[in-house]
């Protein structure tokens, strides 16, 4: 593969750049740059831009409403997007429900449900995991049993993200009993203001409301929601799953994360210089660099290698388990380089107008919630554990 951007790419990167500085609103970037709190509106406001110029469904065929680009471009967007501070795109209606409508789903569907995701009126949240059913998914037990033309829902799921602002959820349910267990479960679009849906919030670590619990008690879903045939959403969880993986690896956001760790270091005093200059500390961010070179590098081989058609197999967990463990390796650098000053923070700092006096310098209260929150990095989506068994059967054939 030639590294090296031909002259259109070189165009391509140049219109991606002009865009963005002319459109992309700069309190949003502050708050991006800023490891701050982003609202729904603020993600809804970019995406409103980004969908007015074409470039929000970049993963879709053109026929739907997606972009036409090279694995080339998309890598371009990546990587200019993340320097330049856009929010990321919320994934669960663009990146991982819609490819598998586009691919399984009804004319009808495809019809309905595209359209609202390119415009930003469905917001999508993921029902997969559940109380002793996360990386062990097959295991899940949410039931949904079938009366005429509906499926009565039961179970509960956990986990959900920003769930407290969705309308749709796409949801994993077990409609057989009698048979091995990925084999009874199916796919449901399921709409989050039917009767006999709660949801509850769960605060984590950093003291964000990011995730919740989800309860369904004798949620009645129309037939028509189903996705593809009964008992074969287990083949549509997997092909889901891919996407989310190969999006989990961020090599965009590390490559800005690395750019801020670096500017960091160079600004903190120790033993009378900067601690970029300090032996130790210098080796792990060269170390960290040279990681994230090499996963760049994959990363364009694997989407190259399916840009006919195809999709991602077992090396979109090479990337989830490197890339995660790439940008967690990097939060812990840059909490390091702050050192006493990653101290417990106040929830207000998170937020950009905050007007009172910061406990610490060098925005350390909101670095250290980033820091807190990507811990997670390595276990949803499927632990790095269980990524790594995927590797050994599917590639080393252990």
């Amino acid at each position: 593969m030639n590294m090296n951007y031909t002259a259109e790419e070189r165009a391509f990167r140049d219109e991606v750049r002009a865009f963005l500085d002319e459109q992309l609103p700069a309190d949003i970037a502050a708050k991006v740059k800023g490891f701050r709190h982003l609202s729904k509106e603020d993600h809804q406001r970019w995406q409103k831009i980004l969908s007015a110029q074409g470039w929000y469904a970049t993963h879709w065929p053109k026929e739907y409403g997606g972009v036409d680009w090279s694995p080339v471009q998309k890598h371009i967007w990546d990587e200019e997007s993340s320097r330049h501070g856009v929010p990321r795109s919320i994934p669960f209606g663009v990146n991982m429900v819609a490819p598998v409508i586009i691919r399984f789903g009804s004319e009808e569907q495809k019809q309905t449900y595209l359209p609202r995701i390119l415009s930003g009126e469905d917001w999508w949240c993921q029902g997969y995991s559940e109380p002793g059913a996360g990386s062990d998914l097959a295991s899940l037990k949410t039931r949904a049993v079938r009366q005429g033309d509906h499926y009565i829902v039961n179970g509960q799921k956990t986990w959900t993200t920003l769930g407290q602002y969705a309308n749709m959820i796409f949801c994993l349910v077990r409609t057989n009993t009698q048979v091995k267990a990925q084999e009874g479960i199916s796919f449901l679009l399921i709409d989050m203001n039917t009767p006999g849906i709660s949801v509850r919030p769960i605060i984590t670590l950093d003291g964000e409301h990011e995730v919740n619990e989800v309860f369904f008690e004798d949620v009645k879903v129309p037939v028509e929601n189903l996705v593809g045939e009964e008992d074969k959403g287990w083949t549509y969880a997997k092909y889901l799953l891919t996407y989310e993986r190969t999006g989990l690896a961020g090599i965009g956001l590390s490559k800005a994360a690395l750019a801020h760790l670096k500017a960091l270091a160079s600004r903190r005093i120790k033993n009378g210089r900067p601690l970029i200059e300090d032996t130790v500390f210098s080796q792990r961010i060269a170390e960290a660099e040279i990681d994230l070179t090499a996963a760049a590098i994959s990363n364009l081989r694997i989407v190259a290698s399916v840009e006919g058609g195809g999709m991602p197999g077992a090396e979109s967990s090479m990337l989830k388990v490197k890339g995660t463990e790439i940008r967690q390796a990097i939060n812990d650098l840059a909490r390091r380089a702050i050192g006493p000053y990653a101290i417990p923070f106040v929830e207000e700092e998170l937020d950009l107008d905050y007007q009172g006096e910061f406990l610490s310098d060098e925005n350390a209260a909101p670095l250290s919630a980033h820091y807190f929150n990507n811990r997670k990095l390595s276990i949803f989506g499927g632990s790095n554990e269980i990524q790594k068994n995927i590797v050994s059967k599917m590639i080393l054939g252990l």
